[in-house]
């Protein structure tokens, strides 16, 4: 009996010692509850040894833990904290919902990020906004604007009023990675660069970076914009939408199969043909319309096994008085109408360990057109061009470690480039024109290393390895010493015509000096092998995409960085001083005279050469009160040089000129005022040195007609542009049980009414008071054009049901 009560009291106690050793994994993914998006950085403190963490960027966080009851408590700046009790018998799965914390007296504001992320991390020259911070910024036309946004934050500008995407430290605007849902956008813009194409409501966050670029990024020199769009975690019935002067937009979120399929999707458009005459005389016959569109589709196989698909297209259509014909065509009208359509499909698979893997498979689609409607006739003169690309990426992610993780990945991209083609329609005015299109693939591997190896140094680590090829079928010149064509050469289908094999590292650390404070450095190397070819003042949408060949090498750019960051806790405010220099071979520019339209051999009118760029970035922000805002000041230069010895070749007789984008000097400040939970006032001030533009430097006739000689390239300087913008936000009901609520934002974009100018032309004067005498008794005037002179308003009516 006794040795039978002992054999049991020994099991017993081993099953309790087995049960206590049992671990189990606890996952968690946590969302606004409002609308329902990840939240990253959420701390979550559980009563064990292991203490917690925080949630990554998918919201997610996972732990194991010995089998027994925890309480943990999930705390986030701008949230009601929750508190949880877990019986921990087996591996548990939940979805915690967190609610925005109001005050009745002021409202706070949401920041998605822990309160030191820019001083711990080991990056820099990096803008991470969500999209409730991106609501809170000052509205453009009635809603907030992703790129008019951006180019608030310091070293970021755009070419003027209407530009075709915004130049990043220096840098021209091809030389941006714009990523939408992981696809790249070739034209961001709608309504000649007043609004971006990205669908605002269901944009979820933005990544920007300027300096040390993680290696999973490649393939442009300045900048990567990475915009992810929310996913439809909904279980209910959403909609929101606005009706505006400029645009309107609806969305729409509602599961198809609860818990398993859900869909968003939202939609914007815009009629504007009768703002033009109202604002800008000039423009009486311009017309102009866009929309743009975005749905994605969610399918939750398990709880480690998501699949998503995103749709996105971009349309815009303008009609212009002449500015530009082509011989032997009779038009009265330029019309432009180019589209984009991008697909994403995304697997991700969450291993048990706290390990991820994502494949990606992107097709991106871009068709410009140029139409040249005849004149007293039906018939319509077309020339398109076409940018294919489609790419396949998998990334492997283990974030097991606090004092060591790693992601290692492959890319594959292809490009198929139709470089313009021009179609007669009915008549037979013009001859069609078809160029050969251009084919290449660019092969990519890659690792990143985040290590801790102390409390006060990190570093972040990260190697590309890239091949490039340029293939056939394709017919490439040979030109003898004076540049004259001497011979074609002719490759069959997926011939290596050339290739280019790169090694790029990129190298970021952290040094913390105090719990608030830290200095960083960065170095970054990348290579760009798809270029946009232009001679105007900034790339029109119909400007020619042209990818690396032999004679055309890939822009490689080194990039140095240092930085000084500090958080003052008691006052709410971040300070960071920035500075960096980069240095770029192969800068591509053109010849003077050159015309690329329809032109076969493009090698003939560019020049390849040296760039540099350097700066000094200083920026204060305070997010958090009824009155915050940021200001940010810019001292910058952006030069090139051509190294021809070749002296027509040469611009500048080879010394260093400013590129099209040096702006020395940059000013901005953004300044928002809760009065209460109900008015919200904001105001957007930015001050920039002007854009050089070239002027002549003498005149010369010939037959008795006026010619102007250029001798130097960006010899002179607009006027400095200047612009204050304003936005107020009526809100209604903010209690949250109430299911609808709606708000009205005005807007005046350029209050002051100031005519910055845009571009600069030359005449014979008209005898005005508008003359702009360049040379003494000379019959040349010179005149400045500015697209804006008058103050936009718009009134936009937003609305919320759920």
């Amino acid at each position: 009996m006794i040795k039978k009560t002992f054999n049991f009291f020994l099991f017993s106690f081993l099953v309790s010692l087995f049960s206590i050793a049992q671990e189990y994994e606890l996952e968690l993914l946590v969302l606004d509850s409002e609308n329902e998006i990840p939240l990253e950085s959420v701390n979550i403190l559980i009563d064990s040894p292991k203490g917690g963490g925080i949630t990554n960027s998918e919201g997610v966080f996972k732990i194991k833990l010995p089998s027994r009851d925890y309480k943990l408590s999930l705390e986030y700046l701008g949230y009601a904290n929750e508190e949880l009790f877990i019986s921990l018998n087996k591996n548990v799965s939940l979805v915690v919902k967190m609610e925005v914390f109001e005050e009745k007296l002021s409202e706070i504001i949401v920041r998605a990020k822990n309160l030191n992320q820019n001083v711990e991390t080991p990056q820099m020259g990096v803008f991470n906004i969500t999209s409730e911070e991106l609501v809170k910024m000052p509205s453009a036309f009635g809603e907030f604007d992703v790129l008019k946004s951006m180019t608030l934050m310091a070293g970021v500008n755009n070419a003027g009023d209407v530009s075709n995407g915004i130049s990043v430290r220096g840098g021209s605007l091809d030389q941006n990675l714009m990523l939408y849902e992981s696809a790249p956008v070739f034209n961001p813009t709608h309504l000649f660069g007043l609004l971006s194409v990205f669908t605002p409501d269901i944009i979820s966050k933005l990544d920007m970076y300027q300096a040390n670029i993680p290696s999973k990024y490649g393939g442009r020199i300045s900048s990567v914009m990475d915009i992810k769009v929310k996913n439809p975690y909904a279980d209910k019935f959403e909609l929101d939408g606005g009706i505006g002067l400029l645009s309107s937009r609806l969305k729409i979120t509602t599961p198809i199969l609860k818990d398993k399929l859900l869909i968003s999707a939202a939609l914007r458009g815009g009629f504007t043909d009768f703002l033009f005459p109202i604002f800008v005389k000039r423009l009486k016959n311009t017309k102009a319309n866009f929309y743009d569109g975005t749905m994605k589709l969610l399918y939750i196989l398990n709880e480690n096994n998501q699949f998503s698909y995103n749709y996105f297209t971009s349309n815009d259509f303008y009609q212009l008085d002449l500015i530009s014909n082509v011989e032997k065509i009779n038009s009265e009208f330029n019309q432009y109408d180019f589209e984009t359509s991008n697909h994403t499909f995304k697997w991700v698979h969450n291993f048990k360990n706290n390990t991820t893997l994502k494949s990606l498979y992107v097709n991106s689609s871009y068709l410009p057109k140029n139409l040249f409607p005849e004149f007293n006739s039906d018939n319509v003169i077309v020339f398109k061009s076409r940018v294919n690309y489609s790419s396949f990426q998998s990334e492997y992610t283990d974030n097991r470690g606090e004092m060591f993780n790693y992601s290692l990945g492959v890319q594959s991209k292809k490009y198929n480039i139709s470089p313009g083609s021009l179609s007669p329609g009915n008549g037979n005015s013009v001859t069609p024109v078809n160029l050969e299109e251009e084919n290449s693939l660019d092969f990519s591997s890659y690792f990143n290393i985040n290590l801790n190896p102390t409390k006060n140094l990190s570093f972040s680590l990260g190697l590309r390895h890239t091949l490039f090829n340029f293939l056939g079928p394709y017919t490439v010149a040979e030109y003898n010493d004076q540049e004259d064509q001497i011979n074609f050469l002719s490759y069959d289908n997926n011939e290596s015509i050339v290739s280019y094999q790169n090694f790029e590292p990129r190298i970021g650390s952290r040094i913390q000096l105090s719990d608030n404070s830290s200095l960083k450095l960065s170095y970054a190397k990348i290579n760009q092998y798809i270029q946009n070819i232009y001679n105007t003042v900034t790339p029109l949408p119909t400007s020619r995409w042209k990818t690396s060949d032999i004679y055309i090498k890939p822009q490689i750019s080194d990039t140095f960085g240092a930085g000084f960051f500090k958080n003052f806790d008691s006052a709410g405010i971040e300070l960071s001083l920035e500075g960096y220099y980069r240095d770029i071979q192969n800068t591509l520019t053109y010849k003077p005279g050159a015309d690329f339209f329809l032109a076969e051999f493009v090698e003939k009118d560019v020049i390849q050469g040296s760039g540099r760029a350097y700066g000094f970035e200083f920026s204060l922000k305070k997010p958090i009160g009824k009155l915050n805002g940021f200001l940010n000041y810019t001292w910058a230069r952006s030069l090139l040089k051509t190294n021809e010895l070749n002296f027509k070749d040469r611009i500048n007789n080879n010394d260093w000129y400013a590129s099209d984008f040096d702006r020395p000097h940059t000013f901005n400040a953004t300044l928002t005022y809760n009065t209460d939970i109900y008015n919200e006032f904001s105001f957007n001030f930015t001050a920039q040195s002007g854009r050089p533009y070239t002027i002549a430097n003498t005149v010369f006739e010939i037959t008795n007609i006026e010619v102007p000689i250029y001798l130097q390239r960006n010899n002179s300087r607009f006027p400095y542009y200047q612009r204050l913008d304003f936005s107020w936000k009526i809100s209604y009901s903010r209690d949250p049980k109430n299911r609808f609520k709606k708000d009205w934002i005005f807007t005046v974009y350029n209050v002051l009414g100031r005519k910055n100018p845009f571009n600069i032309y030359y005449t014979e004067r008209d005898g005005t008071s508008n003359d702009g005498i360049i040379f003494g008794s000379s019959p040349l005037a010179s005149y400045t054009l500015s697209v804006i002179k008058t103050p936009i308003i718009s009134l936009t009516y937003n609305f919320r049901f759920k």
